[in-house]
């Protein structure tokens, strides 16, 4: 019989932004062991009622008592958030996991992916001998992809993959899904629609990159993610070729790996190595991943691997992941991996 396992103070902050509920919803799932949790957040949705495991909770402004006796401060909000208060959480004594990237430049921040420890440990921690490591950063669902399917392959003789990710509205936040929402309805009834945060057309098209005037820009996008691969990597694997497109979906990343080997591996064995990484591998005769099915996987959905029709050492990799599930269940790995150490 396991013994049963420590109940811990935790903070959600960012608890109101998309990846904050799902983060939530998620500890209650996973029956994670939370004495008491705080929910933290900016101050336009201070005082904001919701519920903690069915009990009412009402949210709450960051102050110099918000980390006290926390164990783990998950940060879930967006980057400035998670750059204001993550050193805050620090030095009141939590562990920090930030799921938001705004820690991920910190000198001792430590990307974790868990599920990947049997065949890629995560890279070596930067804290100095018999210096606690406090900081952790999620992955991004598309760098999580990349990574796992890259060290994967890279035994099977890889020459080189590449994956092209199809980036859902809700990556950009609740706005950013009102926004496309709209689009869709004004575009069925041919009428004037708006596009504040794209500044284009996103509704029924595919996108290489956002108008001049959109804040955040596709390829810097894009760059970040090729940034954290190469960071979790750190050149034991070969790195993978990245594309983005945004596509017109609310939520879920689809996405295509297209990888050659220097020869033919056995389907067999390659799908045994995706499995290993902590991917899903679907059966042949399932449906096959997609936007909607994968609502709720914890991790990368992928289709049965198919060899190329013309490149006889190249096959091609279909998959999806739930954006708001995939880097929540991280999280909790992280910090249920920390209280079993």
């Amino acid at each position: 019989m396991k013994p049963p396992r420590e109940a811990v103070r935790i903070a959600v902050a960012g608890a109101s932004s998309l990846r904050g509920k799902e983060l939530r919803h998620w500890i209650e799932e996973s029956k994670f062991p939370a004495l008491d949790t705080r929910l933290l957040d900016e101050e336009f949705v201070a005082g904001l009622l919701t519920e903690v495991a069915g009990e009412p909770a009402v949210i709450e402004t960051v102050d110099d008592e918000s980390f006290d006796r926390v164990r783990f401060a998950f940060f879930a909000g967006s980057e400035g958030f998670a750059t204001r208060h993550g050193m805050k959480a620090q030095k009141a004594g939590a562990v920090v996991i930030d799921m938001s990237g705004g820690l991920i430049s910190e000198p001792l921040a430590r990307p974790w992916i868990p599920a990947l420890d049997s065949i890629l440990p995560s890279p070596a921690e930067k804290t100095a001998t018999g210096i606690a490591q406090t900081l952790y950063v999620v992955p991004s669902t598309p760098a999580d992809i990349a990574i796992s399917i890259s060290a994967a392959l890279a035994p099977l003789e890889l020459e080189r993959v590449a994956v092209t990710f199809f980036r859902p509205a809700s990556e950009r936040g609740q706005e950013a899904i009102e926004e496309l929402e709209d689009q869709v309805v004004k575009l069925l009834s041919f009428q004037p629609f708006g596009q504040k945060l794209f500044d284009t057309q996103a509704g029924f098209n595919m996108l290489s990159s956002y108008g001049p005037e959109s804040a955040e820009k596709l390829a810097t996008v894009r760059e970040s993610i090729v940034g954290e691969v190469r960071n979790y990597l750190a050149n034991r694997v070969p790195l993978p070729a990245i594309a983005l497109v945004q596509a017109p979906v609310f939520y879920s990343y689809t996405f295509s790996a297209y990888a050659e080997f220097k020869n033919p591996p056995a389907l067999e064995a390659l799908a045994a190595r995706l499995t290993d990484a902590g991917l899903k591998v679907t059966d042949a005769n399932d449906e096959p991943p997609n936007n909607v099915n994968v609502a709720g996987e914890s991790r990368p959905v992928l289709a049965n691997p198919e060899r190329d029709s013309s490149v006889e050492t190249g096959l091609w990799i279909w998959g999806a992941a739930d954006n708001m599930r995939v880097p929540a269940a991280t999280a909790v790995a992280i910090a249920e991996k920390l209280l079993a150490s």
